[in-house]
């Protein structure tokens, strides 16, 4: 029950206050009122994710000396150990990195999946501030009547999904030719260097499942979510886009 406690009055209650509150501004359109909600959240979460994105493509760029590594210390697992950390160090690179803004942006979905599902139904107007206007009711129908929020939608069903895979490939570009450079050393494969050959296969078949996933979820949920997924993924696009720009044009002046 604290747990529960803390969740709504921490992340759900302001989430939907600050969704009521944009709609109120933006001449009450929830579709409109979502996408400036995302927006906000993604810029609350900018510096983390970009870290996140570095650090990924960082890791996938060490790929190479990461195997060079296994295969030379394939028979000293302490010593292999030691020397991963010290190529970590030595990169600066945290291969963790990535899963703190999935810790954080998880509760914030759950959040917006409720705010969705309930928060479109008057009695949950209750929830909102004393300095937050009461609309007295929620138009999902968004977008000057071309989308209700409050139902599944496929055309958001199919953009989400579509945008994810574009996310992930355009992520997983560099993947194919990094291996190739660090395979040139020969030999048998060590059971670490099998496990990882494993994991990015298993990486390269979940770029294609997961939008097929996402696909049928959204179709099982409001639109609006889709909705939210959807501007979240292309701001996550355009984040990557300009993380590996300025990367790029860095590594060149250097």
């Amino acid at each position: 029950m604290i747990i529960s406690s803390l969740y709504t009055e921490l992340i759900y209650r302001p989430l939907f206050n600050l969704l009521v509150a944009i709609y109120n501004v933006v001449g009450q359109d929830v579709g409109a009122a979502i996408v400036l909600l995302t927006v906000l959240v993604r810029l609350a979460l900018y510096k983390v994710n970009g870290k996140a994105i570095k650090g990924q493509r960082e890791l996938q760029e060490l790929q190479p000396e990461i195997r060079e590594i296994q295969r030379k210390y394939k028979d000293d697992q302490q010593k292999q150990a030691q020397k991963l950390m010290e190529a970590y160090q030595k990169h600066k690179i945290n291969p963790f990195s990535g899963c703190l803004p999935l810790l954080i942006q998880f509760p914030i979905i759950i959040a917006l999946y409720h705010t969705f599902l309930n928060g479109f139904r008057d009695e949950s107007l209750g929830a909102l501030y004393p300095f937050i206007p009461n609309p007295g009711h929620l138009n999902t129908v968004s977008f000057g009547g071309v989308v209700d929020l409050a139902v599944s939608n496929i055309f958001l069903a199919m953009l989400v999904s579509v945008l994810q895979f574009y996310q992930t490939k355009t992520l997983m570009a560099r993947m194919g030719k990094k291996k190739e450079d660090g395979d040139k050393g020969g030999g048998e494969m060590s059971q670490e260097e099998k496990m990882q050959e494993f994991a990015q296969s298993l990486s390269k078949n979940m770029m294609y499942t997961m939008p097929v996933i996402t696909f049928f979820f959204a179709m099982n949920l409001p639109s609006g979510l889709a909705l939210y997924w959807s501007v979240s993924t292309l701001f996550a696009i355009v984040q990557q886009y300009l993380i590996m720009r300025k990367r790029k044009e860095k590594q060149e002046q250097g």
